[in-house]
């Protein structure tokens, strides 16, 4: 979903790292490198990055779907 601002084990800031790093893998850097340059080197945090998935957006359509229903709803009365 989104990225936790904060690794729930040790209390580092992580969320800040995350465009970075899923910049860089995408281009074809090796993750574990990728990290070791972000500063991440305990184990909890790197498996924070490492496991996340970023699945806001598929979400965000079955949000989006009901508030246009109730929009359109409300047009209809008026």
């Amino acid at each position: 979903m989104i990225i936790p601002v904060r690794c729930f084990s040790c209390g580092k800031l992580i969320g800040d790292k995350w465009e970075e790093f899923a910049s860089r893998v995408k281009a074809g850097e090796d993750a574990g490198a990728v990290l070791d340059s972000l500063g991440l080197t305990r184990y909890c945090c790197r498996r924070m990055l490492l496991s996340h998935v970023d699945i806001i957006d598929e979400i965000l359509k079955f949000y989006e779907k009901p508030q246009k229903i109730e929009e359109e709803e409300e047009e209809e009365l008026f």
